[in-house]
């Protein structure tokens, strides 16, 4: 399926309404939608502007970002096309340097690993809740991919949704032979952001984001 096959973006928006302030892009879960992940927005800095985006594939009563092959193992074709759908929507509202950061929760995780991994430069920092890197699923994985490129992981020790490997394989990448500035952290919970992830990763993205200087 090709990128033009999409619907046009469904997308909510929660923040500022400066065009030129940071932009925060929400992706959600497989299954899930747009409004299941705008309510992030609350716990993290009121400076940038949220937007959360529906994933173009209907499935299970919500949406998906790709085909699956299995559970955190996106069709490359399937991750190729979405991906493409979702820059020509980016490039249009993300224009002139506008900072862009990404993050996504599980196959939204999945979904902001391949575009980081497909066009690292284009991204301010991305975070990764609870979910896997799309390894061979047709964007390069190589050393130092994402050099210097700041990254948030956040893991359960009590996941079960997500392949052990697939996680363990994603904080060893990210952590190391990626080249990220990675920030790390796993706690006692399962397949959902828990309160001292959601903590850190609005510390981080503080750090990440400011509001340009007023004319």
């Amino acid at each position: 399926m090709s990128a033009g096959a999409f619907p046009e973006p469904v997308v909510v928006t929660a923040g500022s309404t400066d065009p030129r302030a940071p932009l925060v892009v929400l992706l959600h879960g497989r299954g899930a939608d747009e409004h299941s992940i705008l309510g992030l927005a609350r716990a993290l800095p009121p400076g940038p502007a949220y937007a959360a985006v529906r994933a173009p594939i209907a499935e299970g009563g919500g949406f998906a970002w790709f085909a699956n092959r299995g559970i955190g193992r996106p069709v490359a074709e399937s991750l190729r096309a979405t991906m493409d759908w979702f820059r020509t929507w980016l490039d249009a509202v993300a224009t002139d340097g506008r900072p862009v950061v990404l993050i996504g929760f599980s196959g939204g995780a999945a979904f902001a690993g391949g575009l980081i991994l497909d066009d690292p430069e284009r991204f301010t920092g991305a975070a990764v809740l609870y979910g896997t890197l799309p390894f061979d699923a047709g964007v390069p994985t190589g050393p130092g991919r994402l050099a210097g490129l700041p990254v948030f992981v956040a893991q359960g020790t009590e996941d079960t949704v997500i392949p052990r490997e697939l996680l363990d394989r994603t904080w060893t990448y990210l952590d190391g032979e990626s080249g990220a500035l990675c920030t790390a952290r796993r706690d006692a919970v399962g397949h959902d952001v828990g309160p001292a992830a959601l903590e850190h990763l609005a510390e981080w993205l503080s750090e990440r984001v400011a509001l340009p200087a007023a004319d």
